[in-house]
């Protein structure tokens, strides 16, 4: 029964549709859940930093369950998006209950798209990472898929990677040089994986090209059902389900920098370049994200099986409650600064 404490990360869909539903200020039900509900959980339920043991390990990598917990979330954000569409363009809504549904829908697309591409993407099956793309198009950043995959894990906590946040650097300046520099790095990966297979820039095999194309066509699919009211909803709740994920990479790296070798090179990635969370609500509703230094460590290892290092840096709080704190960037620097080794700082 304890495997099914993952159903847990439906709650946030589940709160999603019930708020559109009743609307007036019920559409703002899921960032209330999700930003303060959870938080607060957070704080009461004690920590959970134990690991499992390798017979433990072996039944939960043959259980077809955690495999299909991710795969339930496809039809969920297409369907909430879809039934989000029929309402704002349907009815006559209040300007306030536009933005709550907006708020609502791209925090699903956020946790339950983006978080949920980012786990099937790093997936040795093909099928997987095509489920991963096809969950990445309502938020408009398919490019993550190249830049995080190929770029974000090879250059996690180095000046070179665009999501690693740097120390005293603010959540909202981050925004902007993480989108931007994600996004023209994807870019520079793809040209160089096509240079190393023998293509041409403008070959079929340009992952970006397809991914620039399949995007406008599903803004303009809703263009053509939805108007304009469906164009602007869409682009609207991509901007906040990928400015979500920006404020997770912020909290994930930030301030924390590999040392170089004598030779100038950066040291291999470890469990201490990432930041590690062990709050039991956090890593259930999150698919087990805020177990990142072992996912690091090895991005290979399904969500279902992370571990916890005594050696990684550890948040004082959950990943919800942290990103809430990291909107207050004084705040956020008073706790965090004093936290990271100062040779990182300097590295």
């Amino acid at each position: 029964m304890k495997d099914l404490k993952y159903l847990a990360a439906f709650s946030i869909p589940a709160i999603a549709i019930i708020g559109i539903s009743l609307k007036g200020i019920y559409s703002y039900a899921t960032p209330f859940y999700a930003f303060v509900l959870l938080p607060v959980l957070e704080l009461i339920l004690a920590e959970d930093s134990s690991n499992l043991k390798e017979d433990e390990v072996e039944k939960r990598l043959n259980k077809k369950l955690f495999d299909w917990l991710l795969y339930l979330n496809l039809p969920l954000v297409y369907g909430l998006l879809l039934y989000s569409l029929y309402q704002i363009t349907s009815l006559q809504l209040e300007t306030y209950e536009l933005i709550g549904i907006v708020i609502s829908v791209g925090i699903v697309i956020g946790v339950n798209g983006i978080n949920v591409a980012h786990e099937l993407g790093h997936r040795l099956f093909s099928r997987e990472r095509y489920l991963a793309k096809i969950l990445l198009i309502p938020s408009l950043y398919m490019h993550f898929y190249i830049e995080h995959n190929f770029g974000h894990h090879i250059h996690a906590a180095t000046k070179e990677d665009p999501a690693t946040a740097r120390y005293n650097q603010s959540v909202y300046s981050f925004w902007l040089t993480s989108t931007v520099r994600q996004y023209f790095s994807a870019w520079r990966i793809q040209k160089k994986l096509l240079v190393n297979n023998n293509r041409g820039f403008f070959s079929l095999q340009n992952d970006m090209f397809w991914f620039l194309i399949i995007q406008v066509a599903y803004l303009g699919t809703l263009f053509v059902l939805f108007g304009l009211s469906g164009l602007f909803f869409g682009i609207s709740v991509a901007i906040v389900g990928f400015l979500l994920l920006e404020t997770v990479n912020y909290i994930e790296h930030y301030g924390l920098l590999r040392l170089k070798t004598k030779s100038g090179r950066y040291d291999r990635v470890k469990e201490i370049h990432s930041w590690n969370s062990n709050h039991v609500i956090g890593r259930i509703v999150l698919y087990e994200l805020t177990r990142h230094s072992d996912h690091h460590y090895k991005s290979s290892k399904k969500y279902q099986i992370l571990d916890c290092h005594e050696d990684s840096p550890q948040m004082p709080f959950g990943y919800p409650t942290s990103m809430v704190i990291s909107l207050i960037p004084p705040l956020w620097f008073y706790i965090m600064n004093k936290r990271i080794p100062p040779e990182m700082i300097s590295a």
